[in-house]
Order: structure tokens, then sequence, then C-alpha cells
């Protein structure tokens, strides 16, 4: 029995009980409308259509959608901005996509909890430019903040570049309000910062990729606003070194902000991107990206000579500091649009690498990588966290493969190396999450134990199966 054998069409009928619920206005069918829905930024070529698009904008409506769904047993795919690279927005069994779009309120910033009320179609960066003027930090974001939703980095467990420093998004959720696939609404967590009581539902709702539950309201934790930080881009001649100096500064007990590498490759196409260049990048194969932060101007200027000595000590060919904010911000746009700079070069590339090993194997990680691109005769941009062990192999498609087989060919590689992160003590996906494309590989690697508990869980919170089908796991 295939998949969508267990699901109903969307008849005129239901059209039509939709639109009583949300409006006739914040329901799509006509395919011009609904198109923009039926993939994420893993790419076109893995686009399913929708039978329809709706909008809700309170968990009112959100419930009464998932009411009729799970009656009518009709899958829902829950979708924020479609910003995701492991297609876990897109809605593979067709049915209804519930678009949060319009639920995108900051409901209330509680200065005295330090926490931000918000509904999960807040973009990221909205957010933490709000709550900046308050003197305070929304810490829990990704890369991609300029165009994320909070609820898509709930739903993924979304990390980034300050996840040395305060975490991922999981570490900044104190509380949410989640419509579970029956209807059902549940209270989990709050303003509060710890608890021991009972099983911990809002742990198993994040990063669960939108399989057990619509986020409609999340309690955001704030942390101080950050002292003064300084970013330094220093270039080396090896990956290697660059890892070893990374490895040094924090023995040193320099409090990074972030860390981030980019190859060469990556580099040349994100300064192309931005009509700019770095330092020696035809001659360094990798650069650390360093924020360190002090809390008095004495403690920064220990950090800044600690990242310098320590870099050039261990290979740097020069360790630049950025003058001003504006340089540093520079710097930073470098690295954050660096999956845009690689599809403005190929839209065809593939980002759907994102494998996770303990820092002391990254190099062994990385070799494995540059050992896939001449086996394969692909070429490979490389990025990531460096700090925390993530890297993302970004893939350019050769002209010799067709389109059409490009993304069996690709991700055949990626579960090659997802392999090789696992044999290290790592995981296929630090951020990103296994959505439908590493599904396969998820499934292959971990333990059938674990997969029949977590199938467990899904029962338990959706026994119609309804709720984003096709992602995870069968």
């Amino acid at each position: 029995m295939s998949l969508g054998e267990n699901y109903n069409k969307v008849t005129p009928e239901i059209i039509a009980e939709l639109k009583n619920i949300i409006g006739p206005d914040n329901v799509a069918t006509d395919e011009s409308a609904i198109e923009a829905y039926s993939y994420d930024e893993s790419g076109k070529v893995y686009a399913r259509m929708p039978d329809v698009v709706v909008k809700p904008e309170n968990a009112q409506q959100v419930s009464s959608v998932m009411k009729l769904a799970n009656r009518e047993r009709i899958p829902v795919t829950a979708r924020g901005a479609g910003s995701g690279i492991a297609g876990g927005a897109i809605p593979i069994e067709g049915g209804i996509v519930l678009s949060l779009e319009r639920m995108n309120r900051v409901l209330e910033i509680d200065k005295i909890n330090r926490v931000a009320v918000v509904e999960p179609g807040v973009v990221t960066n909205d957010l933490c430019q709000m709550v900046l003027k308050e003197g305070l930090m929304y810490a829990g974001y990704p890369m991609s903040t300029e165009t994320s939703f909070i609820g898509g980095n709930i739903a993924t467990n979304a990390g980034g570049a300050k996840v040395i420093r305060y975490g991922s998004t999981r570490r900044h959720v104190l509380g949410i309000e989640v419509v579970l696939p029956t209807g059902d609404v549940l209270e989990l967590g709050g303003r509060i910062r710890k608890q021991t009581w009972g099983y911990d539902l809002l742990q198993i709702i994040i990063g669960s990729e939108g399989t057990l539950g619509v986020v409609t309201k999340a309690i955001l934790n704030l942390e101080p606003a950050p002292g003064d930080t300084v970013t330094f881009l220093a270039p080396f001649p090896s990956i290697e070194e660059a890892v070893e100096a990374v490895a040094a500064i924090l023995r040193a007990g320099v409090v990074l902000m972030a860390c981030e590498f980019m190859d060469q490759l990556s580099a040349k196409c994100a300064t192309q991107y931005h009509n700019t260049t770095f330092p020696m990048q035809d001659e360094a194969k990798a650069f650390l990206i360093i924020q360190v932060e002090g809390q008095t101007p004495e403690q920064l200027d220990m950090y800044i000579e600690k990242v310098g000595e320590t870099c050039l000590e261990h290979g740097a060919m020069e360790v630049f500091t950025a003058e001003s904010s504006t340089e540093s911000r520079n710097i930073w746009k470098v690295r954050e649009s660096f999956a845009e700079a690689v599809r403005a070069v190929d839209p065809n590339a593939s980002l759907s690498g994102d494998m996770v090993v303990p820092m002391s194997k990254i190099s062994e990680m990385v070799k494995a990588v540059e050992e896939a691109a001449k086996k394969y005769d692909i070429t490979i941009a490389l990025g990531g966290h460096i700090a925390d062990g993530n890297i993302h192999p970004l893939f350019f498609k050769p002209d010799r493969i067709p389109l059409e087989e490009w993304p069996d060919f690709v991700e055949n590689i990626v579960e090659e190396l997802i392999g090789v992160a696992i044999s290290l003590g790592g995981v296929g996906s630090g951020e990103h999450g296994v959505g439908f494309l590493k599904k396969h590989t998820f499934m292959k690697y971990e333990a059938k134990s674990k997969l029949e508990v977590m199938r467990g869980i899904k029962r338990a919170f959706d026994p119609n199966g309804i709720l984003n089908p096709g992602k995870l796991f069968e």
C-alpha cells in the first residue's frame, strides 16, 4: 500500500468548509496561487503540488482546520517561510498546506520575565531587532535570520553561528501553544526556566519537523544584550590548521560568540555575490570568521590579543580585525549568504549537506568530503559552524548529469557522507532536519528500536497520520 492510499481527496465540499472556517480570501486553489507552496529552498526539483493552501490567523482557525482534516483523513503540511532545505515543508501527499504567514505578530515583550511571546509567522530578524531596542537579545536564530520564521526554527530546532555560545533554538523556547492533528490545543511550558513535572512534551515538539503538532504561539527566552563585540577574519593555508586554531582558542579560555568556517570556493562565491573580496582569498584554503564579546574593555582587549596570537601560532596567514560595525557586518554578510551565493552560480546546486561531528573529527570529515568530490567528479563548496562541528557541503551539478537524475545522484553522495559522520560519532543533520530528503538515510542508520519508539510517539499525537506525512520515517 502506498502512503497516498491512506488519505482522502480534497473535494469541493471540503473547500467550502475551509472557506467557511478561514474566509474565502484566505483559501487558494488556483495553480498560479499555490505553486509557490509546492517547494522549499531544497529546490523546485523536489516540488509537490498541494490541493489547497489555507492561511489562518489564529489558533482557533488552525484547530478547526485540523479537526476537519482529521475527520476526513486529508494530509496537512504546516508551512512557515519555506526557507528549509530538507524538504520538510513540501506537501508530499498533496492535500492542505497550512501556511502560518498571517500569524506574524509579536504579542508581548516581557522585560521582567525576559521573554517574548510571538506567533509562528514572525520573521526571526524582526524579533531580534525589536528586542534589541529594549536592551535584550533573542539568541536562538539561524543564519537565515532575515527570512526564516520563528515557527520553522522551532520545528527544526534551528541552529546558527551563535550555537557555540548560546545553544540552538531548543534552549530558547520556554513554552508553546500547539494544535495537535486531532485539533486539540495544548499549552506546554511557560514563563519559567525549569520544571520536573511529567514527560517534557515541549521538548518532543521542538525539532519534530511539523509531524506532531502545529505551533501557534511561542514563549521565547531573551538574553541581556551583548557587550562590545569584535569580529576577526583569519585566512589559513589549510583547513586542518584552522581547526587546530579554533580548538586552541577555546582551550585558552576565550568565550566565542561565533566561529564560522568557509573554504576557498565558498568564500569566492560569496564575495563575488556581494561584489567584494576577502584578503588573500586566492592563496588561502580556509577562512575563519570569529566574533568575541567582552563585558569590559579589559576583557575584550584580552580576547583580541589571545585570538590574534593563537591564530598566528597555528598557521594563520594573517589576522584581520573589523575596524567598525559596518566592516563587521560586511564580513558576516559574506558568510550568511554562502548558500544563496552558490545558488547564484548554479541554480541547481544541492544545499542538503548538514553533517555534524565532534570538533576533533572535523578534519576527517572534511577529508571525506574532498574524497567524495574526486570520486564522483563534482565540485563541492564547504562552510559551516566549525566550533560546534557542523559542516555544510554544497554540491554543484555537473553539466554531464541530466537534471532529472541529479536528485538521486547527489542524495547518494549525501548518504555516503552521513555514514562517515555517524562513524565519526556524529549525525546526519545538525540543524536542517531530516525532512524527506534524508528520510531514507535516517531510516537506514537509526536503530530499529529507536525508530519504533518514534513511531509510537507519532501515533500518540497523530493517530490518523495526517500531519506532514512522508517526513522523518514511514
